[in-house]
């Protein structure tokens, strides 16, 4: 827990001197591959993401919505850990699960009624911990506040597509 204080001080403080040196921008990138794919490069592994089988793939690649779960499942994972770590709340054990609702008959074009996108996405965290109802409840309600993913989904934020030549 100190450690985690000791690294993140002189950041805070950094930021609230100066709070333009806080803002990041953060950057994926993939390259269109055979068929009907896209590989991407994370920060540990090469990923080959393609269409899931509900819409003709072969279930062999990642599906891009596992993906926005399992981000979703890592940040809060990550999150809560900072969270308990920074109010000295013990983790015995922890483990998280997110699930989303899909109807493919949106992103297949079968139904306009159907939306793109999940419906609704459910994030369920198991916590062992001797701490009070009152500090995990604490937890919960920070973890959910401070979950960049998490905040990112509630806030349905823009995101603008635009073109460029590849060559480029």
């Amino acid at each position: 827990m100190t450690d985690l204080r000791s690294l993140q001080a002189p950041l805070k403080e950094q930021y609230r001197q100066s709070p333009e040196s806080a803002l990041v921008t953060l950057k994926a990138e993939g390259r269109v591959g055979e068929g009907v794919s896209c590989s991407l490069a994370t920060g540990k592994a090469l990923v080959e993401a393609g269409l899931h089988p509900a819409t003709g793939g072969p279930g062999t690649q990642a599906c891009s919505g596992d993906m926005l779960l399992e981000a979703l499942v890592a940040c809060a994972g990550v999150t809560l850990s900072a969270v308990a770590t920074s109010l000295e709340i013990p983790i015995e054990a922890c483990t998280l699960r997110a699930e989303g609702d899909l109807d493919f008959r949106g992103t297949l074009g079968i139904s306009k009624e159907a939306p793109v996108g999940f419906k609704e996405i459910r994030l369920e965290i198991a916590l062992q911990s001797p701490a009070s109802a009152e500090q995990l409840d604490t937890l919960l309600k920070l973890t959910e506040r401070y979950c960049v993913v998490a905040q990112t989904l509630k806030a349905a934020v823009p995101v603008h597509a635009s073109y460029r030549d590849h060559a480029q």
